[in-house]
């Protein structure tokens, strides 16, 4: 049986976390303003990784939001404000959400601009309806982008679509979204959210150990913070555990493995 959920108490427009045993919804929540992130937003984004990072049972952690839009990005209204964050303060948090120890998917239901296509990338794992559309808008503000959300863009999309999204400011729609790897998946609005379920299930009944270590060591690779050491300490741990005792036995048994992190 699941654990029941369990919320954490924030605004109401703010991100809402839900936990429900192994898998972890942060839901953007604003959308009379395209689900645009003000810097309490952000504030309220790192409590909730913070959280779900201190969560040993949850194995995957995934964002969807309300409304027409996925996200739209920082609000840069609030850059006119004297005590309001740089948006290197967005970046950072997207940096916070790329490293989180659960595997990440993002449910990307409708348009994705600016910091929004970062919150995005940041995920593991990308599902998108043909709703779905993304540009970044940054030269057309005179904005400078901050360090992370471009080295995300070249490892996922590339630098040929890299330099394009940023430097024309171009919109591109779903069908070439997935073309060049912004989505992973791509389904009708109306499968969206089965689908969603049906990946973080999937997700979440894989090897803790296993799943979590080569997540982390893949975004090691991509950053260049991998450790050799670490992984060699992984691989030696994962051989041990009961967990890949259980994986062989279910496979042998041709059975669904019942593994328990250990």
């Amino acid at each position: 049986m699941s654990a029941a959920p369990s919320q954490a108490p924030v605004a109401d427009t703010a991100p809402q976390l839900e936990i429900a045993g192994r898998i972890a919804t942060i839901r953007l929540n604003n959308p009379s303003r395209s689900n645009r992130l003000s810097p309490a937003d952000l504030d309220a984004l790192r409590e909730h990784v913070a959280r779900v990072n201190q969560q040993p049972d949850v194995l995957v952690l995934r964002f969807i939001a309300t409304g027409k839009y996925f996200c739209s990005g920082y609000d840069i209204s609030s850059l006119s404000s004297e005590t309001a964050p740089s948006s290197l303060y967005f970046g950072e948090t997207i940096d916070l959400i790329e490293s989180a120890r659960p595997v990440t998917i993002a449910a990307v239901q409708g348009g994705a601009y600016g910091g929004g296509t970062d919150l995005c990338l940041a995920c593991d794992f990308r599902l998108g309806t043909p709703q779905a559309n993304m540009f970044m808008p940054a030269v057309r503000l005179g904005l400078h982008f901050y360090p992370g959300g471009m080295r995300r863009y070249l490892s996922r999309l590339g630098v040929n679509a890299a330099r394009r999204l940023f430097l024309t400011g171009e919109q591109i729609q779903a069908d070439e979204m997935l073309k060049i790897g912004f989505l992973t998946e791509l389904v009708d609005a109306d499968a969206l959210p089965a689908r969603t379920e049906a990946l973080s299930a999937q997700l979440a009944g894989m090897a803790p150990l296993a799943l979590l270590g080569i997540k982390h060591d893949l975004n090691g690779l991509i950053n260049g913070s991998f450790d050799v050491q670490a992984n060699a300490q992984a691989v030696r741990r994962s051989e041990a555990s009961a967990d890949m005792k259980e994986g062989a036995l279910a496979w042998k048994e041709k059975r669904a493995a019942r593994f328990q992190g250990r």
